[in-house]
């Protein structure tokens, strides 16, 4: 299953240049990331509340070329692989119309509660999203 997340490159994201600058594309991975959780039916603050949450525990990130100011993007995202403490997130930031590829990024993340100890077995209700989304 893949989500697409679409995008406009603002000035805020950009530098003097008018060039994104890379901590950009790190914020739309997360915003992208957490839609997708939405789709899939996943309540990160309900998550919260019971006491699970899943923090960025790797990113592996590939700038292949610059997005600049005003241009359409989307940040395409599904996950690539789940263990029973890991999810795999596989991005890729592109222009919307050209397709071309600004980066591809590999993000993982672990299941942890409130005070930040890992769940040795995924929670059910993410090893249950997991699933849904490799089929």
């Amino acid at each position: 299953m893949k989500h697409i997340f679409e995008q406009t490159v603002y000035y805020g994201d950009t530098d003097a240049y008018g060039v994104v600058w890379h901590g950009s594309y790190l914020r739309w991975m997360e915003q992208a990331r957490v839609e997708f959780c939405r789709e899939l039916g996943l309540d990160l603050v309900e998550m919260k509340r019971n006491d699970i949450v899943i923090p960025v525990t790797n990113i592996n990130i590939r700038y292949k070329a610059s997005a600049k100011l005003d241009e359409k993007i989307i940040v395409e995202s599904s996950i690539s692989k789940a263990s029973p403490i890991t999810i795999t997130f596989s991005q890729i930031i592109k222009h919307k119309e050209t397709e071309k590829v600004f980066t591809i990024a590999e993000v993982e993340v672990v299941a942890v509660n409130g005070e930040g100890k890992i769940y040795r077995k995924m929670p059910e209700v993410l090893k249950s999203i997991c699933e849904q989304a490799l089929d």
